[in-house]
Order: C-alpha cells, then structure tokens, then sequence
C-alpha cells in the first residue's frame, strides 16, 4: 500500500495530493500541495491524503 499522510502534516513532495476516505478508498478529490507545507484540513475525520501525481520540475529552477 502507498504511504498516506494526516491532515496538518508537512508535506514530502510538492504535487497532487488525493483525499482518502476513512476506509482508505479514493474520493476523486484532490489538492496540489507544495513540499513543506501543511496538508489541508478533510472534510471529514479519519480521511487521509496520498500522493497521486508528484511535480516533475528540475531542481535549481
């Protein structure tokens, strides 16, 4: 399984970020967080957010 991270933890990778419902399933919504950042608030407890689409980009630009 793909790690998943809490609402308010940092970020690991700048990218796109889906919104996991409690149970782990895929909700289809999803956030573009920057790395460091807090990852947003769910709407609902226990949901959880896992890195669908990381940001390609080459360091240094």
């Amino acid at each position: 399984m793909s790690r998943t991270y809490k609402p308010g933890q940092e970020a690991p990778r700048s990218g796109q970020y889906e919104q996991l419902g409690p149970r782990g399933g895929g909700t289809g919504n999803e956030r573009t967080v920057t790395r460091g950042e807090p990852l947003p608030p769910t709407p609902k407890p226990g949901m959880e957010y896992k890195l669908v689409d990381p940001t390609k980009h080459k360091p240094g630009r």
